[in-house]
């Protein structure tokens, strides 16, 4: 677990699973299975399963972690977490009682903000039913390109107080896409030695559909040789836009909507504090 990411739209890390496989052509230059290998050489004790060379990796075999269960509970200030940047919680070797063993810990720390990703969509849509929700739980798919729209209708299903897609990396133009019932949209290109470029209309296609759709955009990165090779920029400006969050007024008839801070999404900003003292109810 890390108390700080340098992943632009998130405060935190925490990793109950690591490992993964390969599935779909978003996966084929994955970052967290080199640094798996990197941190296996390095004698990490969460990185000594290997994974299927086909389609994993050195130190990348999917393992649970149990004793990793209790670290939400040592941070007493609010987080935005992102939940297994290094696996992918629904995949099919992760059994169900620890999904929820890992929900009921979200649900017991309300303080914290989290951010789940993943590509299995089906296995989370078949799932879904069988887990408790928090309001403090955001649910998101990748979609690296057009194959990977049905993933978006899977996710549909999903009880999340905040469903997002991760447009990351983007390998194609994503015409069409529909981003009803989507409450945030992150995109960016990828980053590595063997990187593939992204096209920026690729990106403004993305952004003009989410301005249209009043969906907040996120635009992380344009990839490169490492991530800041290219910058953040795009026509002129970072694209920092986050879900709303609703806030309870005194009164408790009402509520006051802002947008949630990549650091500290369970919280309102300073000004929305004075301006509308009260508590956090949920996300939209």
């Amino acid at each position: 677990m890390s108390d700080r990411s340098a992943i632009e739209w998130t405060g935190a890390t925490w990793n109950p699973v690591t490992g993964c496989d390969r599935v779909s052509p978003g996966c084929d230059h994955c970052y967290a299975m080199t640094l798996a290998k990197r941190l296996k050489a390095m004698g990490s004790d969460k990185y000594q399963t290997d994974g299927d060379p086909r389609t994993s990796g050195p130190g990348f075999g999917v393992t649970i972690h149990p004793r990793s269960l209790d670290e939400p509970f040592r941070w007493r200030s609010p987080r935005t977490v992102f939940v297994n940047s290094m696996a992918d919680l629904f995949h099919a070797r992760v059994a169900l009682w620890f999904i929820r063993e890992v929900f009921e810990v979200r649900g017991a720390t309300p303080q914290h903000t989290y951010q789940i990703l993943t590509k299995r969509s089906l296995r989370l849509r078949r799932l879904a039913h069988k887990l408790e929700w928090p309001s403090n739980v955001w649910m998101g798919v990748s979609v690296e390109n057009v194959d990977a729209f049905r993933r978006i209708e899977d996710l549909r299903q999903v009880p999340a107080a905040v469903r997002f897609l991760s447009c990351e990396p983007l390998l194609g133009p994503l015409d069409g896409i529909n981003l009803g019932s989507i409450d945030w949209v992150i995109a960016g290109g990828e980053s590595g030695p063997n990187f593939r470029p992204i096209d920026p209309q690729w990106v403004r296609h993305i952004r003009d559909t989410c301005t249209a759709a009043d969906v907040p955009f996120f635009f992380k990165q344009w990839g490169g040789r490492t991530p800041k090779a290219f910058g953040r920029e795009l026509d002129g400006r970072c694209w920092d836009e986050m879900p709303l969050i609703e806030i309870r007024n005194p009164d408790p008839r009402t509520t006051s909507r802002v947008h949630a801070d990549p650091m500290l999404a369970t919280a309102p900003t300073e000004s929305a504090q004075r301006s509308n003292p009260g508590q956090l109810v949920r996300q939209r």
